[in-house]
């Protein structure tokens, strides 16, 4: 039975190709004929076209079937294509790129073989699974997977170079020299795309074959792990039946009749009963979502209503998704090596991020539907021209943009208070919290800090106690962002910047060591500090996910970047910003200056900074 419903399988589809592509080619000349004015010279010769394909349609009495829809699964049902992306799966410890479709019966997983001569995309199918026999193990249910971590240092190369090409396409559309040059970076380009597709995820999401077998795919989010996993249980309850075992060459007509872009759909659980519930922003960079901004806890509720302000970075950024979790409190599940949490997802929802928002100077509300869950947000974009610009405070009493020789001459410390303060308290109970400085703070939370500072309020500590670590940390990166003068001064970062792109190690370690040392003591002395809480933070990188590069990447831009007069930013606030831009690659060397500290095993003290003869003064 099963090899007769595949040979009729075969047959439809050879049948209905030729009809498939008429259809196609008529939905062409009707786009061409919108877009073509009647005076052209073409006009007619489409309209004849268009013409000849539709007399060819009405002559045959049965209507094609879409290509979602043409398997035979059971008598009177229809198999069609429910979700598909391209993910990453662990085979033998080694990454690779797959095509998983989800059906209403079936989740296959196939891989797609290179072009050849500019034909069609084919697909080898390597595993199929039916809905009937697939099942998710809880994280307790199976050993922790080791997947072999890309460094960060690999990925940024990567996207400087997709940035480069994209900034070459755009050249040589401009310039009009002919398709060949761009079909090449293009496909140099899609190259660079799929390896980083190939090298970034790191999530993961298991499925298993009662028959015992287990697969693992990586994903970039916790949103796009709940998306699948809920729409398999969801077409589960469905799913009646089972289709037994597929052939070979059943999955591989299956597959190529399918590699078409899908549609994808947000399903969420209603709120019941009153938990302890909190909220996450995802936002992407390159086509990769991670977590910007958590929300606090809010206890024992159906309603909550959290009114935290948070300010996020964009880059490239298309897509804000938002997830709401219940929050668990069972410890023995939590900091997972594969990232699944103990916390339940009960809604998601995303929404784009488009120019109007941009152009807007207001606020924008926004309601993002989750199934019964509503959840209302208000936005407003500012641009990197404003929300990174370094200004002399309006009060010479306060810290925040004041020079930090300033403000350790009035205290009579090495180190500004703000700085040992947070510090202290990021030491005490945030070494462990994952994301740390990377996840942004509630910004009502920063500011009162802010104030608290300026002011010199004599019970900031208490405040600091009872306030979420991120907001803490926040406050840290506002207070180095406000600095008048960056740590790194104005006129040194010239040479820091020079100094990195030294290929020979030596004379590398000499120019940056020596450059480092002819900081004033208050900003030498200061960074050492913040340098020497960096390694630490780092050293606990397998449960905050803070790497040295993580760090580097949240600091450096903060601690180096020259002030406004001399900083290459857009002037003005609506103009794009994206990785081709100079500002971009600078930003790339602010990183990796402060990196090259960070990996450095050993920094001389200030006290060897008079009487060191050791480095020379030479670029």
């Amino acid at each position: 039975k099963e090899n007769l419903i595949c040979i009729n399988f075969v047959t439809n589809t050879l049948l209905y190709k030729p009809v498939d592509r008429v259809t196609r080619s008529t939905l062409v000349l009707h786009d061409l004929l919108k877009h073509t004015p009647s005076s052209h010279p073409d006009h007619p010769l489409l309209q004849d076209a268009l013409r000849i394909s539709q007399n060819f349609l009405s002559s045959i009495n049965e209507e094609t079937a879409p290509r979602r829809q043409l398997t035979m699964v059971k008598k009177g049902e229809s198999r069609q294509l429910l979700k598909d992306s391209f993910m990453v799966e662990m085979v033998e410890g080694a990454r690779k790129l797959r095509h998983v479709f989800l059906f209403t019966d079936v989740l296959l997983c196939a891989k797609l073989k290179k072009q050849i001569g500019g034909k069609n995309q084919q697909y080898d199918a390597k595993w199929c699974i039916p809905l009937t026999e697939l099942t998710f193990q809880s994280p307790e249910e199976v050993e922790p997977l080791t997947v072999p971590q890309v460094p960060d240092e690999e990925l940024d190369a990567l996207k400087v170079k997709i940035s480069h090409i994209r900034s070459e396409i755009q050249k040589e559309k401009r310039a009009n020299k002919g398709p060949k040059v761009i079909d090449r970076l293009r496909k140099k380009l899609c190259e660079q795309e799929s390896l980083l597709l190939l090298m970034s995820p790191s999530m993961h999401l298991r499925v298993h074959n009662k028959n015992g077998k287990s697969y693992c795919f990586l994903i970039s989010s916790d949103y796009e792990r709940a998306e699948w996993r809920d729409m398999i249980k969801e077409q589960q309850k469905k799913c009646k039946f089972s289709v037994g075992r597929q052939s070979s060459s059943c999955l591989e007509v299956l597959v190529d009749s399918c590699h078409l872009p899908t549609f994808s759909r947000v399903l969420a659980n209603t709120i019941c009963s009153p938990s302890d519930l909190y909220c996450t922003l995802e936002v992407d960079s390159f086509g990769f979502f991670s977590n910007k901004a958590k929300t606090r806890v809010y206890r024992y509720t159906s309603e909550p209503k959290w009114n935290e302000e948070f300010e996020i970075e964009l880059e490239g950024s298309q897509t804000l998704r938002l997830l709401c979790y219940e929050k668990s409190y069972n410890k023995t599940r939590q900091n997972r090596e594969d990232g699944d949490s103990a916390d339940h997802i009960i809604g998601r929802g995303q929404i784009p991020l488009n120019l109007q928002m941009l152009q807007g100077k207001d606020w924008q509300r926004i309601v993002i539907p989750m199934n019964g869950i509503e959840v209302k947000l208000s936005m407003k974009f500012i641009s990197r021209e404003f929300s990174l610009k370094k200004l002399p405070s309006s009060k010479a009493s306060g810290v925040f943009g004041v020079k930090i020789s300033s403000v350790t001459k009035r205290e009579r410390s090495k180190v500004p208070y703000i700085v040992r303060q947070c510090l202290e308290e990021i030491e005490r109970r945030g070494m462990e919290e994952v994301g740390i400085y990377r996840v942004s703070g509630v910004a009502t939370d920063i500011q009162a800090l802010k104030t608290a500072f300026d002011t010199n309020h004599k019970d900031v500590s208490v405040m600091m106690s009872e306030m979420d670590v991120n907001a803490i940390a926040g406050t840290l990166k506002l207070y180095f962002r406000e600095l008048p003068e960056p740590l790194f001064t104005d006129e040194l970062y010239p040479n820091f910047a020079g100094g990195i792109t030294l290929s020979d190690s030596v004379a590398k370690e000499s120019c940056m060591l020596n450059l480092l040392l002819s900081l004033p003591e208050p900003n030498l002395v200061t960074f050492l500090f913040l340098l020497d809480h960096l390694k630490r933070v780092a050293e606990k990188e397998s449960i905050n996910k803070m790497s040295l590069h993580n760090l580097a990447t949240v600091f450096g831009p903060t601690l180096l970047r020259p002030s406004e007069k001399d900083s290459k930013i857009p002037a003005n606030p609506t103009q794009a910003i994206n990785m081709g831009d100079s500002w971009s690659l600078e930003v790339m060397a602010q990183v990796q200056v402060l990196l090259y500290f960070l990996q450095l095993e050993t920094i001389p003290t200030p006290d060897s900074k008079r009487q060191s003869i050791l480095f020379s003064t030479e670029v």
